[in-house]
């Protein structure tokens, strides 16, 4: 008798739970054609929209699902994202992006190889993305122990690719350490600059691209505190 009261008293429960949360809405994936009509600038401005929603906690509400299936056919993203693989860094909802808005690519320090400039070539000129964001992030640990030197495995290699924006900054005049959060942030952005360099020269794609105006290439820092992503000049 117990056990059958108590299985009502949670049907119950659970069927009021679900008539008061509010159903997803069900956005949309982007067409070819949607995609052909945004310019760089606009996908800047719809990536900073879905960063203001994302920080005041107002992200939209998707039935993934649906979306998994409407994309399931083609693929037509605005934007293509190289972050770091810090694990407080969500790059989809950071800009409140769902299924098919956006490629991502991720590795340690937003660093440029090979593979994701091979990457970044598929997202622009073969599937249509039409900017490419290098965000790096506060107190990258990355950037921390390229400062710092640190030897360890494959890390050292890795860490190879960011001292160039340590000794760009060899004229700072404090504490050139990772115990100083200025000196970090600063080499965080300088190698964010560096990436970008990087691709324009390593990728003549890419470079005709931007040169032509069909893609444009940005910075941006995101902040772990705020959640705040801060687009570079």
């Amino acid at each position: 008798m117990k056990k059958t009261t108590m299985g009502l008293a949670l049907l119950m429960l659970s069927s009021l739970s679900y008539a008061e949360t509010p159903q997803p809405r069900t956005d949309r994936v982007l067409t070819v054609e949607e995609q052909a009509l945004l310019t760089p600038n606009q996908v800047v401005e719809l990536l900073g929209g879905g960063n203001d929603r994302f920080v005041n906690s107002s992200r939209t509400v998707r039935d993934h699902s649906s979306l998994v299936r409407d994309a399931a056919s083609g693929q037509y993203p605005k934007a293509m994202i190289l972050s770091c693989v810090d694990a407080r860094v969500p790059v989809e909802d950071v800009f409140d992006q769902g299924i098919g808005d956006i490629f991502v690519a991720r590795v340690a320090a937003n660093i440029e190889n090979t593979d994701i400039l091979g990457s970044i070539e598929f997202a622009t000129k073969v599937s249509g993305a039409k900017l490419v964001v290098v965000m790096g992030h506060e107190s990258c640990g990355a950037v921390r122990a390229a400062i710092d030197n640190v030897q360890l495995g494959n890390i050292t290699a890795l860490l190879e690719n960011v001292k160039p924006a340590v000794d760009a900054l060899a004229d700072y005049p404090g504490e050139k350490t990772s115990a100083n959060p200025e000196f970090v942030q600063l080499v965080a952005e300088k190698n964010v600059e560096l990436t970008i360099q990087n691709i324009l020269e390593k990728s003549p794609i890419v470079a005709e691209m931007v040169a032509a105006g069909d893609v444009n290439i940005v910075g941006a820092m995101y902040d772990l505190h705020s959640g705040e992503v801060t687009f570079l000049d």
